[in-house]
């Protein structure tokens, strides 16, 4: 790591990049607040989409949403290098190299599709790229194997996220600021329901891309929506996707507080 990330890292000169770091949370919450909104919609009935495309969308309808979709894109880039920096910090385990590097694509594919909204280019949903991502694996050597993996390695992540929701785990990534002994009860409540949630949507993607890969059908693999629209079938299904919908809501409401507690 050169002397500039480490002096940003350390939070000297970095403290405006830890700022717009931290706001990437924020602007996290808000986006699951509004896919919670979107899931528990199609709970009761709605026909709304529930992607990130879409959920960014409507911010962009909102008043000044241009801006906030353009600050968004900003807090996402810069959460996304703050992840990257991590992942090349100097005794850094394997796994966690792994982990923030993995962060770094997602928030930057998040700025990107942020910035594509707020250009008027609304761009693919997530089960449209979900499909294309699948359909590119199909065609490679051993596609099949190749989607089977990615099925396994999200239902990996799935658990997760379960896990790491259970058994609160999540209050490693936290710490108490000064003058406050400890997070509140409700910051530790909206972390476990709001991870455990997300898990089990997660969890349903791994299963739909392992069903695109047993059956050589790309158009089977989705994503968010996808997962939701499957849960709707399920038994119980519509108490299932309100309660998945409030648990997103609930991990966006955890992220504010993540926003101002994280450890950079």
């Amino acid at each position: 790591m050169t002397s500039a990330t480490s002096s940003a890292r350390s939070g000297t000169s970095g403290d405006v990049w830890e700022k717009a770091a931290r706001a990437g949370y924020a602007v996290s919450g808000v986006l699951h607040l509004v896919l919670g909104f979107l899931i528990v919609q199609i709970g009761l009935g709605s026909d709304a989409e529930a992607d990130q495309t879409h959920a960014l969308a409507s911010v962009g309808h909102t008043p000044l949403g241009a801006v906030v979709l353009w600050a968004a894109a900003i807090a996402f880039l810069a959460l996304g290098l703050w992840q990257l920096a991590d992942a090349f910090r100097g005794g850094a385990e394997g796994k966690d190299r792994a982990k923030s590097g993995g962060k770094a694509v997602m928030y930057a594919a998040l700025a990107f599709t942020a910035t594509s909204v707020a250009m008027g280019s609304g761009g693919k949903n997530g089960d449209q790229q979900a499909q294309g991502f699948a359909g590119t694996l199909m065609e490679a050597p051993a596609g099949r194997a190749l989607v089977g993996a990615v099925g396994l390695g999200i239902i990996g992540g799935a658990i997760y996220h379960v896990v790491k929701g259970a058994r609160k785990k999540f209050l490693e990534d936290l710490k108490a600021l000064p003058g406050h002994r400890e997070l509140g009860a409700g910051v530790v409540w909206l972390g476990r329901v709001g991870y455990v949630a997300k898990g089990i949507a997660l969890g349903v993607v791994g299963i739909l891309f392992l069903s695109a890969a047993f059956t050589a059908n790309a158009q089977k693999a989705k994503g968010i929506d996808g997962a939701v629209e499957w849960l709707l079938g399920a038994p119980g299904g519509p108490v299932v996707v309100v309660l998945v919908g409030l648990g997103f809501a609930a991990y966006g409401l955890y992220s504010f507080a993540r926003a101002r507690y994280a450890r950079m």
